[in-house]
């Protein structure tokens, strides 16, 4: 590796980087960072902190699980690459298949396809949801509906049907035939609803509207992630996906969950659906399925997709796919990666630090006006929205969210900043100590606007 000179000298000058500007990278040089270890991230200065983004609400193990790591060097030796498309396969990819779809039977799922990452999974779902419908005759159900304020990835398909518009504008027009419905979002909804058990009633009964506006028979599929992610952790009512899972049966139309962040026990349950109690019909996954050592993802399928694919015509033959799908390095770090995560019962902890972390950042709510809502309390992953005015809500501006993000960082934790969000979601195995390093970092993050 080239020395600190030259790494400080060449920071951002060729690479550009994701959810950034460029001309912003140039003028603000990014963090550095050059180890890790447990639940603690160290700059190329020397300075640790907690990492309470998790990498990128993926590092559910933390920096230092042995077992992932040797299965991956190991793998490399034995057999670095070999492409799992049609003819062929690897060890690993059958062992890892395996692995996920009995670690997923809970939730009704029966198939696996491998993919690179997220979005990549969030656009198999998409296509094959299609594909599932012309194997049964209803070629017209091609639109999809999804949550305002949802996040589902950058593909072409998954921007379509994400629900905030900083992902979209700038790349329309996107796929069309892709509608929105409100978010669950108690703080900011145009009911001015703040029960969330009404506002699930008025969702739902949107949804019905749309869908009795569009045609049931031309929408293919719902997608939403069980707890909204990026949107600023937006926890929705107990009845909400249930509500929504019922309206889908009732019309044919497929359920998708977005697993990508609630999957693996970041929710305080091994999927987000299953902490709702729901089987949806299909789930995009990634994250935490590596622990973000090595890029995979997958979309999964139930019995009831599976058997239309399986017993169709030549026209349920599946002509898509990624170089790296079912990579046999990735394919290990799947097997050990659930091997430790269920070894650890990740889950129980991101239950109890969960916790910890929002009644935590509860109370720093009562003693900032800055802070207008905190939401969490369902495993590690807690939003706290900044305001300028409580009364009126209105946002935090950017200049004052980026000096509270730095004096957080230099206080010791790297938080994540959405918009006028706070976003953490730190390693599912981080201790009770370090989320009260998280909170003290917090504390003098806010005291220094």
């Amino acid at each position: 590796m080239k020395d600190d000179n030259f790494l400080r000298a060449n920071n951002a000058r060729h690479m550009w980087h994701p959810m950034g500007h460029p001309g912003d990278a140039l003028s603000h040089a990014p963090t550095i960072i050059t180890k890790a270890e447990g639940s603690m991230i160290e700059d190329i200065d020397g300075h640790k902190t907690v990492d309470a983004v998790g990498g990128l609400w993926c590092v559910n193990l933390g920096y230092s699980n042995d077992k992932v790591k040797e299965a991956i060097a190991s793998q490399l030796y034995e057999l670095p690459y070999y492409s799992a498309f049609a003819g062929t396969t690897n060890p690993m990819a059958i062992e890892a298949s395996y692995t996920v779809r009995n670690f997923f039977e809970p939730d009704g799922m029966a198939r696996v396809f491998f993919t690179s990452g997220g979005s990549d999974a969030v656009e198999t779902c998409l296509r094959l949801a299609r594909q599932y419908h012309r194997l049964r005759g209803e070629p017209t159900r091609t639109k999809f509906l999804s949550l305002k304020k949802g996040y589902h990835g950058t593909h072409f398909g998954g921007a379509s049907v994400n629900g905030n518009n900083r992902f979209r504008t700038a790349y329309e027009p996107l796929l069309a035939g892709c509608f929105h419905l409100p978010s669950p979002y108690t703080y900011r909804n145009p009911f001015d609803e703040t029960d969330p058990e009404v506002l699930a009633d008025k969702i739902a009964a949107a949804m019905e509207d749309e869908i009795a506006f569009q045609g049931a028979a031309t929408i293919a599929a719902f997608i939403m992630e069980p707890i909204q992610g990026a949107g600023g952790v937006i926890v929705p009512g107990e009845s909400f996906m249930k509500k929504m899972r019922e309206i889908c049966d009732r019309h044919g139309i497929l359920m998708i969950s977005d697993e990508v962040i609630t999957g693996f026990g970041r929710s305080g349950d091994w999927t987000g659906a299953r902490h709702w109690g729901v089987q949806p019909d299909m789930m995009s996954t990634a994250k935490g399925i590596t622990s973000g050592y090595f890029p995979v993802g997958a979309a999964l399928m139930s019995e009831k997709v599976a058997e239309v694919f399986e017993g169709s015509d030549a026209e349920g033959a599946i002509f898509h796919g990624y170089t790296y799908s079912a990579h046999p390095v990735g394919a290990a770090a799947v097997v050990a990666c659930l091997e430790e995560t269920l070894r650890l019962d990740t889950k129980s902890n991101a239950a109890a630090r969960g916790d910890q972390l929002y009644q935590g950042v509860k109370a720093l709510a009562e003693r900032y006006d800055i802070i207008g809502d905190v939401r969490g309390g369902h495993g590690l992953m807690t939003g706290m929205e900044l305001v300028s005015d409580k009364a009126t809500k209105t946002p935090m501006d950017q200049a004052t969210m980026k000096r509270m993000h730095q004096a957080t960082y230099e206080a010791g934790c790297m938080v994540r900043l959405g918009m006028h969000n706070v976003l953490m979601s730190p390693p599912l195995t981080i201790t009770e100590a370090e989320v009260d390093q998280l909170l003290s970092a917090l504390d003098a993050g806010l005291k220094a606007v």
